[in-house]
């Protein structure tokens, strides 16, 4: 059998043999450096395929001026380049939906789009994404003239010379997870309404808010500006005369949760940002800046693969 690219003889292509390399964020794994609250896969994804697939496979995505698909892995911090040989053996890496089995496939890292058990592997090393838990009364900007503190007194020296900016925003009163890179094409993806990014708050509210008003947000209401619907709204809990609300939407309009909770009658108290998509601020002190991980970046690259109206019912 030869490559599309080349005349050499490989040997007969292997099929996907049985997972042994340990689950992403275990020891010995993918992505084993992430804290295991910030993963987002979490089982292996193993995919068996026959050897004509996997043929098919090789020829469609091997290029033979690349890198070695192994290599390529490694240098994206999914795992050692051993480690990423078994992820491969073991059919747990698609190269452009297709599942690669063989190590000794190269691809070209600016052309291709690689997933490991399912999650996109970011390939793009020149670009920063940081995540920093907003204190209230902070401007998302990068300055402000009136004084006020804002994004920029918070960052590092190593920050600034990045020229990180902000995705999307965050109103003055409200705190929690926003989002800072330098990679533009992204933010505009996260931030534009045809994606629909989820984003999740938890709100303390004024008042006894009841279940069938959360309910009701569910199934949608009408503002000024037109309806809107929560993807999910649950109640947390209710304490001397206020609620907790958990509220998920994709909607990026301006003051949507307050205005949402206002006309139910219940004017929110303290709102804070949780999480977009499935990245969570979880214990991340206020006022402090981490670095993303790499199945983090991975899955934001996952949710503005397609804008949602293009995407498959299973993503």
């Amino acid at each position: 059998m030869t490559s599309r690219n080349s005349p050499e003889r490989r040997r007969a292509p292997r099929t996907a043999r049985a997972p042994r390399t340990p689950r992403p964020g275990a020891s010995g794994g993918p992505f084993a450096s992430e804290r295991p609250e910030r993963l987002i896969v979490s089982e292996p994804k193993a995919a068996k395929i026959r050897a004509d697939e996997a043929e098919a496979n090789f020829r469609a995505v091997h290029t033979e001026t690349g890198v070695r698909l192994q290599k390529v892995l490694a240098n994206a911090g999914v795992a050692s380049r051993r480690v990423c040989e078994d992820l491969i053996a073991e059919g747990r890496v698609a190269v452009d939906g297709r599942i690669i089995v063989e190590p000794g496939v190269r691809v070209d890292p600016q052309a291709v789009s690689i997933k490991v058990d399912g999650l996109q592997v970011n390939l793009d090393v020149e670009h920063q994404y940081v995540m920093f838990n907003k204190p209230t009364k902070v401007m998302t900007t990068m300055a402000d003239p009136e004084g006020r503190r804002s994004i920029g007194d918070f960052l590092q020296d190593a920050h600034r010379s990045a020229r990180l900016f902000h995705v999307g925003r965050l109103d003055y009163e409200t705190e929690g997870l926003l989002l800072l890179t330098n990679d533009g094409d992204l933010a505009n993806r996260l931030t534009h309404p045809s994606y629909e990014v989820p984003k999740t708050y938890l709100a303390e509210v004024a008042g006894d808010m009841s279940r069938k008003s959360a309910k009701r947000l569910e199934t949608g209401i009408e503002l000024d500006d037109g309806p809107i619907a929560a993807d999910h709204c649950v109640i947390v809990g209710s304490t001397s005369g206020r609620t907790m609300v958990e509220l998920t939407l994709h909607s990026g309009r301006n003051r949507i949760v307050r205005r949402i909770f206002e006309a139910l009658g219940h004017p929110v108290k303290r709102l804070v940002r949780t999480g977009i998509g499935s990245i969570v601020i979880g214990d991340q002190p206020q006022g402090s800046l981490r670095d993303l991980g790499a199945q983090e970046i991975g899955h934001l690259r996952d949710l503005t693969h397609a804008p949602a109206a293009e995407r498959s019912p299973g993503g």
